[in-house]
């Protein structure tokens, strides 16, 4: 699944132990004792030694390979230590095993909204028992029968008996007598749903349709209404009853009934459609692979579509590739469509197996939690993930398609035909989908530049949660599905796919892959572990993948590593990073593997495959001038240069790819913030990049100055001396790009120049405020004869709030509702939260915010879907943040009502609207007020917001002088 919409949102629980398995260290060394006797392991590493004065030179090494007879046991032995540590699992009780699902819907109430249905389940009694126990959410069971199969003849028997866990999600159906135990049964429950309006289970989204629909179409005074479902993680139990577990695969029989003017799709191809009664048909489809619950999908709406198929063939056929639409907007599906299916050839190139259905379909659906959701074979997305106006889209969307497409198409092989055991791994599903997504699109866009895109984007915002103390490892204990929601984080994609990259790189990519195929093709239609991954890579590569990764994959956090001079030597030191500089000698356990990748190595023009094995060590005939560690920004850490280095390689940009002057830059950010450097520092590197004119450099420069605005902005004086600093480093390239694009630009500078214009905007440049104010004023007067180019909306929009707050407030509410522009809410929603107006926030926009519709208009009420964007901006706005704080404080169960269908939604706003606070008595205030509360479903989520205000709070009260002292110092304040 896709978890981003306008930003990368993404869902955290029980972590592992973080004190070291000592197998796990990549420095043990192997020692059989003998044949009986277990094997042992003898640490070589610097920890064995406290009293160590100076650091070894040993571990680092070109290739840290270990025999793969020793991974295999250290594999065992820490899995079966780990294993024997965990919690037991809350699952289902082991009593019946499904292997085959006939579900049929019926009688869709559209006044009601509601529908029956019966679901037969046929598996394995696996014991005698007089319950069965399955999952069930907002569904109500009528009858049960269960139909045994004994070497000579069948039993039957009925029940509606039923109890109901609410809290677990569970029904018991009770018989009268104990069944016996068989390899063959068959339970078959009739039930009634609901057709809810929270976006999980079987649900329906309100539209305002674009040309004339269907008669059947249900609407209302306001909207029209689809349906379709949104089964992960444990929602497939919201539309029928079922077994949701991942590991309790099975194939699936699916037929609904619909009127005839409506078209239904599901995960595989329509096999009959048949008349019931009179404007009714009950469609039915083909049987599915074996899969998880959570990957069944079906859909009902007014659809049209547009369809192209791949170049490959498929047993002698090509796949038909789908894009469906509410009627009117299926053209918008073009850009899609031209790139499923190129990415569905690349992958089963790539992957070794063939895409394994017979059509990929897509489906755009007007009201959705998150970004894109995988379903084997018919893949759902929110609108501004799969649509593309090529009059009215910003073209920053043309991107964002092209890679959730890759993402989850991705997870066609990597998750769905092989998935992971149980949700503690939910990293193999979307660590490595996330890193697919962006090779495919590489593949198909070089020139966008993606893996610049990704250090910037992805790995920089994982970087920022692992290192919170409250982070979590990649692969986390999950006790209860029900809290899996808060781990589908940055952590579990982000961080996920960076250590997929790392590894990668290592190994080389085409290793890596031929590792991944034979993954696939061993544990195809079946469920896998993190170790099985490790072993597939180990015989592609012929290296302990396992030694590798373990500490990355099980322990929280990253290193930073600490670098000290001498002549034509450095000395290279791990420890834990965390952004609040409060390390304390138990968070600083972990030795990591790490990749050094250096360059500047004396007599060496590349880059040095070294690593580091333990927790301190030097290296020889290092290059006084010119030497960097991280060179292509693969490895996930950070680097502290003594702070004359870091000033001399802004003088060194030359020297530099544009990964290595991202990384570096987002290295001294982090370093300023946690007190391992200083401010100072990351504003001289800074300084260095005045002529740079590549997208991704300057946004990450950009995003490091903002961030220092927003801690320490509340001085003027230094709020004005980073602007005009700001204003200093843009000038260059916004005088090179303008307003205007150019015939032939090529994608980024279209990018950049929407990013400077912004900037120039927001840090007073009083010629680019007018300029788009103009544009704005004209818009206003005459909409058809002076359109906004999509992609200067953002600025002129904030040109018009800072300018005119109250009535341009008014005009973007309305745009917002009215535009025909599939991107154009969350633009309007943007634009919007950049108000600092206080009045207007109060009285217009925080109720605009909160209002629930009905009994709100629908003009005067953001769903739930989408509060994120409008309160993700309000966070960052100085003057917006301490209202929505009150607001949510003081309208508690106002805010919870509007999303308490859906947890998720709740997690996120949290997220979202509350980690930007720089003060300690707001932190207070937070604590005090949830101490009260029942906060199970964003517990995690919560404390991370705490530790990250925690931080920023510490770094403005230990470099505000500092800051001030550099923008006079410098002309600039």
């Amino acid at each position: 699944m896709f978890r981003s919409t306008s930003t990368v949102l993404v869902r955290g629980r029980f972590l592992i132990p973080s004190t070291p398995l000592r197998c796990a260290s990549p420095s043990a060394t192997f020692v059989a004792l003998r044949p009986s006797a277990p094997a042992r392991f003898v640490s070589s590493s610097l920890s064995a030694n406290p009293k160590r004065a100076t650091p070894r030179r040993l571990p680092i090494h070109p290739s840290p390979a270990v025999a793969l007879t020793s991974f295999r046991s250290c594999s065992h032995a820490s899995h079966q230590r780990r294993r024997a540590a965990m919690t037991d699992r809350d699952i289902l009780p082991d009593t019946f095993k499904p292997v085959h699902y006939d579900l049929v819907i019926t009688d869709l109430d559209f006044m009601t909204w509601s529908y029956k249905g019966t679901v037969t389940i046929e598996g394995q009694l696996t014991k005698p028992t007089a319950e069965i126990v399955l999952n069930t959410l907002e569904l109500k069971l009528l009858n049960s029968k269960i139909e045994i199969s004994q070497s000579k003849s069948d039993q039957s028997w009925e029940s509606s008996n039923f109890t109901e866990d609410t809290k677990s999600q569970r029904s018991t159906i009770i018989f009268a007598e104990q069944l016996p135990a068989s390899p063959k049964a068959s339970l078959t429950v009739e039930f009634t749903g609901e057709l809810n309006h929270d976006m999980a289970g079987f649900y329906r989204s309100q539209y305002k349709p674009v040309a004339p629909p269907a008669a059947s179409v249900p609407h209302d005074d306001e909207f029209y209404y689809m349906l379709s479902t949104q089964f992960e993680s444990c929602d497939a139990r919201r539309a029928f009853p079922c077994f949701d577990e991942p590991n309790l695969k099975a194939t699936f029989d699916f037929a609904i009934e619909i009127p005839d003017d409506q078209v239904a799709l599901s995960n595989m191809p329509v096999k009959e459609t048949k008349p019931t009664t009179q404007g009714k048909k009950l469609v039915s489809f083909e049987r599915s692979p074996i899969m998880s619950t959570y990957l069944l999908a079906w859909a009902v709406g007014d659809f049209e579509h547009i369809e192209a198929f791949t170049d490959r063939e498929y047993n002698g056929k090509k796949i038909p590739v789908r894009v469906y639409t509410t009627r009117g907007l299926k053209e918008q599906g073009q850009w899609a469509l031209q790139h499923a299916p190129k990415i569905i050839d690349y992958f089963s190139e790539q992957f070794e197996i063939d895409y394994p259905l017979p059509k990929s379909d897509i489906l755009a659906v007007h009201e959705f939690t998150h970004g894109a959701m995988e379903n084997w074979g018919l893949v759902t997305y929110r609108m501004t993930a799969i649509l593309f106006d090529e009059k009215l889209s910003e073209a920053r969307f043309r991107n964002r398609i092209a890679y959730v497409v890759a993402h989850e198409l991705a997870h066609q092989w990597f998750g769905n035909l092989v998935t992971m055991d149980w949700w503690d791994e939910l990293w193999l599903n979307e660590g490595f989908a996330t890193w697919a997504g962006w090779l495919a699109t590489d593949h198909l866009h070089p020139d966008w530049d993606v893996w610049p895109q990704f250090i910037n984007e992805g790995m920089d915002q994982a970087f920022s949660l692992d290192a919170v103390r409250s982070s979590h490892p990649i692969q986390v204990e999950v006790r209860d599905a029900l809290d899996v929601n808060q781990i589908f984080d940055k952590i579990s994609y982000l961080k996920g796919c960076s250590m997929i990259r790392m590894l990668a790189s290592h190994l080389g990519v085409k290793t890596f892959l031929k590792g991944i195929a034979i993954y696939l093709r061993k544990h195809q239609y079946s469920n896998a572990k993190t170790e099985a991954l490790w072993a597939a890579l180990s015989e592609a590569s012929g290296t302990d993948v396992n030694t590798l990764m373990q500490n990355w994959i099980e322990k929280v956090g990253f290193p930073v590593l600490t670098v000290t001079e001498e002549d034509q030597r450095i000395s290279v030191k791990q420890s834990r990073f965390l952004s609040t500089g409060d390390v304390k000698p138990e968070d600083d356990q972990t030795t990591w593997w790490v990749p050094l990748s250096l360059k500047g190595k004396t007599g060496s023009k590349g880059i040095e495959p070294l690593a580091l094995t333990t927790k301190e060590s030097t290296i020889d005939g290092v290059s006084n001038d010119f030497y960097q560690l991280n060179a292509g920004a693969t490895g996930f850490y950070r680097v502290n240069y003594p702070e004359s280095r870091l000033k001399r390689l802004g003088t060194q940009l030359d020297h530099l790819t544009t990964e290595d002057k991202i990384f570096i830059t987002g290295s001294a950010a982090d370093l300023a913030f946690s007190g391992h450097a200083t401010t100072a520092a990351l504003l001289s590197f800074v300084q260095g990049l005045k002529q740079e004119t590549h997208y991704r450099v300057l946004s990450q420069a950009l995003d490091s100055l903002a961030t220092i605005k927003s801690i320490f902005g509340d001085d003027e004086q230094v709020k004005a001396g980073l602007e005009k600093f700001t204003l200093e480093v843009i000038d260059n390239a916004l005088k090179t790009v303008g307003w205007e694009a150019k015939q032939g630009e090529d994608f980024n500078t279209g990018l950049l120049r929407k990013r400077l214009l912004l900037t120039a905007v927001s840090n007073s440049h009083e010629e680019i405020r007018k300029g788009a104010f103009e544009r704005w004023s004209a818009y206003q007067a005459n909409p058809e004869q002076s359109p906004i180019p999509a992609n200067l909306r953002a600025p002129v929009y904030h040109s018009a709030i800072v300018t005119d707050p109250a009535n341009a407030v008014a005009a973007l509410k309305k745009e917002w509702y009215t535009t025909p522009a599939i991107d154009g809410k969350e633009i309007c929603l943007q634009a919007l939260g950049r108000t600092t107006d206080v009045e207007v926030i109060k009285k217009v926009l925080l109720p605009f915010l909160f209002n629930s519709s009905p009994p709100a208009a629908a003009a005067d009420s953001i769903p739930g879907a989408d509060m994120h964007i409008l309160s993700g901006m309000f966070a960052g706005n100085r003057a917006a943040r301490p209202l929505m704080w009150a607001y949510i404080r003081d309208n508690w169960d106002e805010f919870t009502g509007k999303l308490a269908g859906n947890p998720i939604l709740v997690d996120r706003m949290i997220n979202v609207s509350l980690p930007k606070f720089n003060d300690l008595e707001t932190l207070k205030e937070i604590e005090a007020f949830f101490a009260g509360k029942d906060t199970k479903g964003f517990d995690r989520t919560l404390e991370q917001v705490k530790d990250k205000i925690r931080g920023r709070a510490a770094y403005k009260t230990r470099d505000a002088e500092g800051v001030k002292q550099w923008l006079v110092s410098n002309g600039y304040a």
